[in-house]
């Protein structure tokens, strides 16, 4: 029988016998009657009043890929080789425990991520019913044991939140300005002088407010220069030395 696509069932990751007169294996929940509605007591006899149920764990989350999960359910005569990679299913409390002298039941287990296929649901029935949409694994204490298969669905990636640390850097580097912002908005006023100063100086290092208040009015102090060219420099010195001359030239004679 093909595998049944679209089921909205979880994954099982794991079977196990329990005891009738005991609740289910933690995680675990108990198939306590058939698909007719009879009750699904297996190895219950005069010998063995209570019996055991079989119990069913579905996969809780797809975060995990190397979660198991069941991959193939088989019905082998007692004592004989178990197929290759399954394992029996047991009682969890009791390992010793005897469910059929005849038969017992063995899994194949799978991690998630490597799982083709799966089973998704375990039914049991009287040897003449048929369970429309399920494969029957075979007849066991009385039953007949049916399971629906399925494309076994892919992990899901766990989100990766941004850490607290990365988020203060993020932050933090939005915040500050950056250096080349700062010598762009340098005056053009500024002459040589200011541009000498060098970038390890303290006001480029400055990363709080009061660093970066400094830097403005480091840049404040040099804006009232004023840079004169060398023309300037040259006129002023003519004229000084004009000055002098015609000074020099009203004095009178000096007396000899």
């Amino acid at each position: 029988m093909d595998p049944v696509p679209g089921t909205d069932l979880a994954p099982l990751a794991g079977l196990a016998w329990s005891s009738a007169s005991a609740p289910p294996p933690r995680g675990f929940s108990a198939i306590s009657c058939t698909v007719e509605g009879a009750p699904a007591s297996f190895g219950k006899s005069f010998a063995q009043k209570s019996g055991y149920f079989l119990c069913l764990s579905s996969l809780g989350s797809l975060e995990n890929p190397q979660e198991n999960v069941v991959a193939d359910i088989q019905i082998v005569v007692d004592k004989s080789p178990l197929p290759l990679g399954f394992s029996s299913v047991c009682d969890p409390m009791d390992s010793k425990a005897s469910v059929s002298k005849k038969k017992r039941m063995c899994v194949k287990l799978l991690p998630l991520g490597a799982a083709d296929t799966a089973v998704f649901d375990v039914r049991l029935s009287g040897k003449t019913k048929t369970v429309p949409g399920y494969l029957r694994i075979g007849d066991m204490g009385g039953f007949a044991i049916w399971c629906k298969k399925a494309k076994a669905p892919r992990p899901v990636p766990k989100p990766r939140g941004l850490s607290w640390d990365m988020q203060g850097l993020s932050l933090d580097a939005a915040s500050q300005p950056s250096k080349g912002g700062l010598l762009e908005r340098t005056p053009s006023r500024l002459g040589s002088r200011a541009s000498t100063l060098r970038r390890n100086d303290s006001i480029y290092e400055a990363s709080s407010l009061y660093g970066i208040s400094g830097e403005h009015r480091a840049f404040s102090a040099f804006g009232d220069l004023t840079i004169k060219s060398l023309a300037d420099i040259e006129e002023e010195y003519n004229y000084g030395f004009v000055v002098e001359k015609t000074a020099a030239a009203r004095l009178p004679p000096s007396v000899s």
